[in-house]
């Protein structure tokens, strides 16, 4: 227990005195939600911009934190030689993997903390009470757990830089495919099935429904979320390489 919460505090500081990382995590979901909340660049399907986009930017700091950020940092530890040293000393795989996992739960309540209060300054008004609250970190939780095995997969693999691009292009894609910032209902049918499909995509949906609806997630967010937070962590540890 003391090795693994040692690497988790080091896999906490790591992040935060990343820059870059800080800049991915953080600086990039403020802006997106900043700049969308007051620029009428898309229409959004709720009076007040911000309430629509605000659940977007939840989901889009799972994605950012859990698939694209632990995803390039991994590769690189593991280009550079350090997971093949760690992996041998008395942390082992399995309390080093749940450090990670616990240092990216840790970071996204900072990032979520952070875009709460920017989006209560942009005057957002969250519907669902204490059950949707109670929905929304169900959704979180799931689909960090899919976009943490998609990276995890991506990094065991794939070539330090590669992973870097397939990471960078991956969070593009889902950016613009999954309903973060732009409604479903905007895109070609059928990339609206293909949406709830995907984890970031089924999360956003759940987000949206409960705290721009006040309603409860889909039974097929659901689904998805945890179909995505079984398989994909199961494909990374069957794959992975720490060499």
């Amino acid at each position: 227990m003391n090795a693994w919460w040692a690497q988790t505090r080091a896999e906490v500081r790591m992040t935060i005195r990343r820059g870059e990382t800080l800049l991915l995590t953080v600086g990039i979901p403020v802006l997106l939600l900043v700049f969308f909340s007051l620029a009428h660049v898309i229409s959004t399907p709720t009076t007040h911009r911000v309430d629509f986009i605000a659940p977007g930017i939840l989901a889009l700091c799972v994605l950012s934190t859990s698939l694209v950020a632990l995803s390039i940092s991994t590769g690189f530890e593991r280009s550079f030689g350090v997971l093949r040293r760690l992996h041998v000393t008395p942390l082992g795989q399995r309390r080093l993997i749940g450090a990670k996992i616990a240092g990216v739960l840790v970071t996204e309540l900072l990032q979520v903390a952070v875009l709460i209060v920017v989006a209560l300054l942009l005057q957002w008004r969250p519907h669902g009470g204490p059950s949707g609250a109670a929905q929304v970190g169900g959704l979180l939780l799931l689909g960090s757990a899919g976009c943490a095995g998609i990276g995890l997969a991506l990094a065991g693999r794939l070539r330090a830089e590669v992973n870097l691009a397939a990471s960078n292009g991956l969070y593009l894609v889902l950016l613009l495919l999954s309903g973060i910032v732009v409604p479903v209902t905007s895109l070609p049918a059928f990339v609206q099935r293909i949406v709830i499909g995907l984890p970031s995509g089924a999360m956003a949906e759940g987000l949206h429904r409960v705290l721009g609806l006040g309603i409860a997630p889909s039974g097929a967010d659901w689904v998805s979320l945890a179909v995505w937070a079984v398989l994909a962590p199961l494909l990374a540890a069957r794959t992975f390489r720490f060499d």
